[in-house]
C-alpha cells in the first residue's frame, strides 16, 4: 500500500494537480494578423575575444575561453552547437578593435593579449593566426554554425581627446583577411564593423560620419572581393549601445545598399555584482523599461534607414562579465526569455546571446561545457517559436509575461508564458481576428480554444471533440525549487547530458486541449497548440 501511496504524492507533485491558490487568466491571440518577423536563426550566440586575465569584481570567471584559446575540439561544445542544427555565431567583442589578423605581411610577431595597465581596455593588441582561423572553421563547417565576424574598426585611429578616436581607418588588414577567408572558402554569413564605438562609447568611441564614410568604404571592399562569388555575405553595424543621434547620423551617411543590419547591444541589467541583481530580473516594471530602446530604434529604422533590419549583437543581461551565480541559474531564464519575445515584437531579426562559453553569463560552462539553463531556453525557443510573431492581449497580471509565434516547421501556435510571482496561472487561450468590418471579434462561445479547434474541423470535414486534440507543453522549473540552481528540470526530469555528452531529448507532455495551461509560481512553460486556425501562419 505504501507504494501506492508515493506513487499518488508523486504524480501529485506535477503543474497543476495539487490543490494551490491560483489565478484564472485569459490571453487572447491574434491569429490574423502578423506583428512582426525575425530570421529563421533568430537565437544566436558570441564567443569572446577576452583572455583568462580578464577580471571583474575579484572574479576572473573566462578561463580559456577565448577564441584564441578555446578548446575547440572538446565533443560537449560541438554536441551544445549542433543541437540547433544552424546556430548563429557572432565573434566578437570589446578587444575586437585591438585584434589583428595574422597575415603574412603583418609586419610583426603574431602574439596574444597581454594585460597592459595603460592599454585600451586594459590589454595590449592581440593577434589572430590564420591557423588558429582555419581551425574554427572547421569546427564551423562541422556543427553547421552560421558565422557572423566583427572586424577592428580603430586600427589606424588614433586617441585625439577624451576617449574619441580619429584618423583615417587602415582597411589594409580587413582587406587581406576577407580574401584569405574567401579564399579557402569559409563562409562568413556576415561582417560587422567594430565593437561599442557609438554614442559615447565604452572606452574610445568614433563620430558617426566618419564611422558612415568607413562602412562605404568597407561595402565596396566586400562588393570587389565577393565579386566571383555565388552569394555575398550582410555587413552589419556598429555593434554599440543605442544613441538616437548617433544611429541616426550613421543612416544618413551610409545611404541605402551599405548597411544590411543595425546592430545594437543590450544590458539592461546593470552591473553584475548589484545584490538587486535577482530583484530586477523578477520586476515587470524593470524588465519592460528596455522597449523604449527598442521602439526608438525600430522608429529611426523606419524614418531614415527602411533598408536595414535591427539585430541585437551582443546582450548578457548583466554587464563586466555578468552576475556571478545569477547568470548562469534558472532565475536568469526570467530576463532571456521575456529579452527574446520582447524583441522579436519590434522585428529584430537576431538576437545574440552573450555568451556562448565564457563569462558568468556563457549558455555553457566555461571550464566543463556542460549546459547552464539558459541553453536548454534557448533551444527551446530556436526549436518551438517560428519567424512569425503574433498580437497577444495578456490583460492579466503584469507579473505573466506572454508570447506568441507561429508554431516552428509545423501547424498551429507556439506560446512562452513567463510566470514571475509566487502564484500559480491557469490560462485559456482565445482566438481573437478581425472581420471585414475591422471590428474585433472572438470565436464563438467567447472564442475558447476548444471551440475555435471544433469550429475548424468542422470546416474542413472532421470531428473534433476537445478531448481527443492534444496539446504540447514544456514545463521549465529549477531543480528543488532553488531558483539560483544551475540545473533546470523539464515536465519534472532533470536536463542533464547523456554519458557521451550529447544533448538530452526535450520531451513535452501533452495535454487535452480543453483544459486550462497550467503555469506553475516562478516558472516557464512553451506550449505548441497544434491546428490553431491562424490565417498568418498559413
Amino acid at each position: 500500500m505504501s507504494l501506492w501511496i508515493l506513487l499518488f504524492l508523486f504524480l501529485w507533485s506535477f503543474p497543476g494537480n495539487a490543490a494551490q491558490p491560483h489565478t484564472d487568466r485569459t490571453i487572447k491571440v491574434r491569429g490574423d494578423f502578423i506583428v512582426a518577423t525575425t530570421n529563421d536563426n533568430y537565437i544566436c550566440a558570441t564567443l569572446d575575444w577576452w583572455p583568462a586575465e580578464k577580471c571583474n569584481y575579484n572574479q576572473c570567471p573566462w578561463g580559456d575561453s577565448s577564441v584564441l584559446n578555446l578548446d575547440i575540439n572538446h565533443p560537449f561544445l560541438a554536441s551544445a552547437i549542433k543541437a540547433f542544427t544552424r546556430l548563429r555565431i557572432r565573434i566578437g567583442g570589446t578587444l575586437q578593435d585591438r585584434v589583428v589578423y595574422g597575415m603574412p605581411n603583418l609586419g610583426y610577431p603574431c602574439l596574444p593579449f597581454v594585460k597592459m595597465v595603460d592599454g585600451l581596455f586594459g590589454f595590449s593588441k592581440g593577434c589572430l593566426s590564420l591557423k588558429r582561423w582555419n581551425e574554427l572553421n572547421t569546427l564551423f563547417q562541422q556543427t553547421g554554425a552560421v558565422v557572423t565576424f566583427g572586424l577592428n574598426a580603430l586600427r589606424g585611429r588614433h586617441n585625439i581627446r577624451h576617449g574619441v578616436w580619429g584618423g583615417a581607418w587602415n582597411l589594409t588588414n580587413a582587406r587581406d583577411f576577407i580574401g584569405y577567408t574567401i579564399s579557402k572558402g569559409f563562409p562568413v554569413d556576415s561582417w560587422e564593423f567594430g565593437n561599442e564605438l557609438s554614442g559615447q562609447g565604452v572606452g574610445a568611441c568614433v563620430d558617426a560620419e566618419v564611422y558612415g564614410q568607413d562602412l562605404i568604404g568597407l561595402k565596396a571592399v566586400i562588393d570587389e572581393l565577393y565579386h566571383n562569388s555565388t552569394s555575398k555575405p550582410l555587413l552589419l553595424a556598429p555593434g554599440g549601445f543605442f544613441d538616437k543621434q548617433w544611429y541616426t547620423q550613421l543612416l544618413q551617411t551610409s545611404g541605402p545598399g551599405v548597411v544590411d543590419g543595425i546592430t545594437h547591444h543590450i544590458y539592461n541589467l546593470g552591473r553584475g555584482n548589484d545584490p538587486h541583481l535577482p530583484n530586477k530580473i523578477l520586476d515587470p516594471q524593470y524588465l519592460s523599461r528596455v522597449s523604449d530602446t527598442y521602439r526608438d530604434l525600430q522608429q529611426i529604422i523606419q524614418r531614415h534607414g527602411p533598408w536595414v533590419s535591427a539585430w541585437v549583437g551582443e546582450a548578457g543581461g548583466a554587464y563586466n562579465s555578468g552576475g556571478h551565480l545569477v547568470s548562469n541559474t534558472f532565475l536568469n531564464s526570467f530576463w532571456y526569455l521575456d529579452q527574446l519575445g520582447m524583441a522579436s515584437k519590434f522585428n529584430t531579426k537576431t538576437y545574440c546571446r552573450q555568451s556562448l562559453v565564457g563569462g558568468n553569463y556563457g549558455l555553457l560552462d566555461t571550464e566543463t561545457f556542460i549546459p547552464n539553463p539558459d541553453y536548454y531556453s534557448a533551444l527551446l525557443w530556436h526549436r518551438l517559436m517560428g519567424k512569425v510573431v503574433l498580437s497577444v492581449d495578456n490583460n492579466g497580471s503584469s507579473f505573466l509575461r506572454a508570447y506568441a509565434h507561429c508554431a516552428k516547421e509545423k501547424a498551429g501556435v507556439s506560446l512562452v508564458l513567463i510566470n514571475l510571482n509566487n502564484t500559480e496561472f491557469r490560462i485559456t487561450v482565445q482566438k481573437v481576428m478581425k472581420n471585414k468590418m475591422n471590428e474585433d471579434y472572438e470565436t464563438k462561445n467567447n472564442g475558447s480554444l476548444s471551440d475555435g479547434l471544433k469550429k475548424m474541423a468542422s470546416r474542413i470535414g472532421m470531428e473534433a471533440p476537445s478531448s481527443s486534440i492534444k496539446r504540447e507543453e514544456y514545463h521549465l522549473t529549477a531543480k528543488d525549487g532553488n531558483h539560483r540552481s544551475r540545473t533546470m528540470l523539464l515536465n519534472g526530469r532533470t536536463l542533464e547530458l547523456s554519458e557521451d555528452g550529447q544533448i538530452p531529448d526535450l520531451v513535452p507532455s501533452y495535454v487535452y486541449s480543453n483544459s486550462p495551461i497550467i503555469v506553475a509560481p516562478l516558472s516557464i512553460v512553451f506550449v505548441v497548440i497544434p491546428n490553431f486556425d491562424a490565417e498568418a501562419c498559413s
